[in-house]
Parts: structure tokens; sequence; C-alpha cells
């Protein structure tokens, strides 16, 4: 990561603790899919540059993206949710500054592990975006549950279309979501009986009428 991309992440992170203090309409795809694009773009740009992720390299990340994680679902907890104008809306309380000092000198910490560790990619601010998207997607995995809880829907996006959360959410996990759009079908889940098994229940019910006649 050069030194535009490390600012860029600092930007990213002043931006979202200003609009955290201040409250803003909870929008699906700024907490769900924004983070997860984040996170990759993130992962994907620690190869490039020549890198290469050494077995302590990828140590010092697994440890570093389940800080990151850990205190995304702590930050989420704090953060109150209550309905405005009929959508969500979201509000950090100031306490919850104390949450992210402890994920920057969380960073800083393992910086310096990595480094005395000779895990020189875990050690540089390549991690930084990924870290931060893992962040968010850990605070999404608790704001969610409890956005959909409360029953207030989320507010529309820019574009003033509703984002199906909940339908996301089930493409993600791989499930199949609700019902089918108009026009399509589900396959079917289950076939009928072969001819031989219709065969072979038939004979036996009959076997059974005839003895129960006698």
């Amino acid at each position: 990561m050069n030194v535009l991309q490390a600012l860029a992440a600092i930007a990213i992170v002043i931006f979202v603790i200003a609009r955290q203090l201040r409250g803003e309409p909870l929008r699906g795809k700024r907490l769900i899919l924004l983070p997860a694009i984040l996170a990759v773009i993130g992962f994907t740009s620690l190869g490039k540059g020549g890198r290469h992720l050494t077995t302590t390299d990828l140590a010092c990340l697994v440890i570093s993206a389940v800080i990151a994680a850990g205190m995304g679902t702590a930050q989420g907890a704090v953060l109150r949710l209550e309905p405005r104008d009929g959508v969500l809306w979201a509000r950090m309380p100031v306490y919850g500054l104390w949450l992210w000092l402890a994920l920057v000198v969380s960073r800083v910490v393992m910086t310096v592990v990595a480094m005395a560790l000779h895990a020189p990619v875990a050690g540089s601010s390549a991690p930084i975006l990924m870290l931060l998207g893992l962040n968010r997607l850990g605070q999404a995995a608790v704001v969610t549950p409890r956005a959909l809880a409360s029953g207030v829907p989320f507010a529309p996006e820019k574009d003033g279309r509703p984002f199906d959360v909940r339908g996301a959410l089930a493409g993600l996990l791989g499930g199949s979501g609700d019902a089918p759009a108009p026009g399509t079908e589900r396959p079917a889940e289950y076939s009928g009986p072969t001819a031989s098994y219709d065969r072979s229940a038939r004979d036996g019910l009959r076997d059974r009428g005839r003895r129960g006649r006698r």
C-alpha cells in the first residue's frame, strides 16, 4: 500500500467516525456490501508490489483479522438504533470512540510484533484496508440481526429504492431466500415415486386386503 492508499484508509476511518457520532440512516448497502468490497480489495492487494506472504505473515494477519472483527462486533453492540421518520437510524455514543482507539492501538501493537517476527507484509500498511473492511463486517454481523428484529425498515438507498437485506444475506449464505420472483419456479425438491415402487406398494396393499377379508 502506498502513501495515498494509507491516507485514503485514514480518511475513511475519520469519515465513518464522524457519521456515526452524528447519526445517520441505516442503509443496507453501506452496512453490508461496502465493507465486503473493502475487505476483498484489501485482501487482493496484499500480494501486489512483489510482496510474498510467509507463514509468519499469515499467522499475524489472522490474529489481526480476529482482533479487527472482534472490535467490530463490540462497536455493533454499542451502536444505538432508533426509528426516525419511519426508517431506522444508527448512532454511536461518544464512549464508542474508545473502541476505535483500541482498534488503532491493536494495529500498532500487531505491526510492532510482526516486524519483530520478520513478517514484513503483516507489519506494513498493506493490510489496513482489509482489516478495516473486516472490522465493518464484524459490526454488520451484530447490527443486521438487531435491525431486522426491530421491525423498522432500513432507509432507502441514494436512488430511492430499498435494499433487500434478507435477500442479500440469503445469497451470501447460499440460501434460497424468500418466494421466487414472478415467472420463475423453484426446482422440485422431491420427485414422485418410480413405477416399480408404485407397483410394489399396490401389491402389498392388495395382499393385506385379501388377508383381512379372510
